[in-house]
């Protein structure tokens, strides 16, 4: 007996943005970005009329971020849930990865005891995209969905060192998070790069892109304190535009080598945002076999 291939997040979402193309134009993002929970709800009803997706709703879900949630009788009728207080645009990158959810694993929700007919998604697996398995799966769909790749490089190259006042524009035209737009740069980006979010002098976490990665560059914050430098902005407070646009912090600092630091806080979440961009050929310190376990890790991680 034939198994039925499960469906693939990149696959799924492209063919969703193909449609949206279609009807709305290539250049729709010029417009607007994607209406998720509209989106959600009518694309459910068209490929599940069965069992689609009846509303998109906020919902007082202590420690999780979003849910995707089905009724206990037949036919089946689902609910996306987002947690209380969120900004527009997270909530839109939540309702997505609930959307990826429903899209790709409705079927094992439905039938997998373990799940009790709902899947409950917390903050890592959404807000800082370093989810596993499936919630890795349902990431990667909305920020396809939300962000699509070729119109993203279209209008910031993959060898560009962006400042938050270009991913704040890009953030406004996909209608997400700086936080995800940021993310949404790192995982294609050429340069050497990393984000790192904190708050009261250590980090909550980090992410570095692929290039910084394997060039030694990268943050533990997994079962580990880190404590952020002296010199860091996010230490001394001293939030100005200068240190949003950038300001050089010499070697030592963060690294031993210098790097360019871009930070701003966020008094709405009470947590500060710092972009690092380190120089394009950087010191390479480690054997490529070392490079290769780590950037394994950092994927599995």
């Amino acid at each position: 007996m034939s198994q039925v291939a499960r469906p693939r997040p990149l696959k799924e979402a492209a063919r969703i943005t193909q449609m949206l193309d279609t009807v709305l134009g290539a250049d729709r993002f010029d417009q607007a970005p994607v209406d998720i929970a509209t989106l959600a709800m009518e694309y459910s009803t068209n490929v599940a009329p069965n069992g689609p997706i009846h509303e998109v709703v906020e919902q007082d879900i202590p420690g999780c971020v979003g849910a995707l949630v089905c009724s206990d009788s037949q036919p089946r009728q689902w609910a996306i849930m987002y947690n209380v207080g969120q900004s527009e645009g997270r909530r839109a990158y939540t309702i997505g990865h609930e959307f990826g959810h429903f899209v790709l694993h409705r079927d094992l929700i439905e039938t997998d005891p373990s799940y009790d007919l709902a899947i409950y998604c917390d903050e890592e697996a959404v807000t800082q995209r370093d989810g596993l398995g499936i919630e890795q799966e349902a990431d990667a769909f909305a920020a396809a969905l939300l962000m699509p790749l070729h119109d993203f490089r279209s209008q910031l190259p993959a060898k560009a060192r962006p400042d938050f006042e270009k991913l704040g524009e890009l953030a406004t035209r996909y209608g997400v998070s700086l936080t995800a737009a940021v993310l949404r740069w790192l995982e294609y980006t050429e340069t050497r790069a990393m984000l790192v979010v904190s708050n009261e002098g250590f980090a909550h976490w980090a992410k570095p892109s692929k290039a910084a990665l394997r060039s030694g560059r990268y943050i533990r914050t997994k079962n580990e304190v880190y404590e952020l430098p002296a010199l860091a902005t996010a230490v001394t407070r001293g939030f100005t535009n200068e240190t949003k646009a950038g300001i050089q912090q010499d070697s030592g600092v963060w690294f031993p080598e210098p790097v360019v630091e871009m930070c701003l806080r966020s008094d709405r979440y009470d947590q500060e945002l710092t972009l690092l961009h380190f120089e394009s050929n950087g010191p390479w310190h480690q054997e490529e076999e070392e490079i290769s376990d780590s950037f394994d890790r950092f994927m599995e991680s």
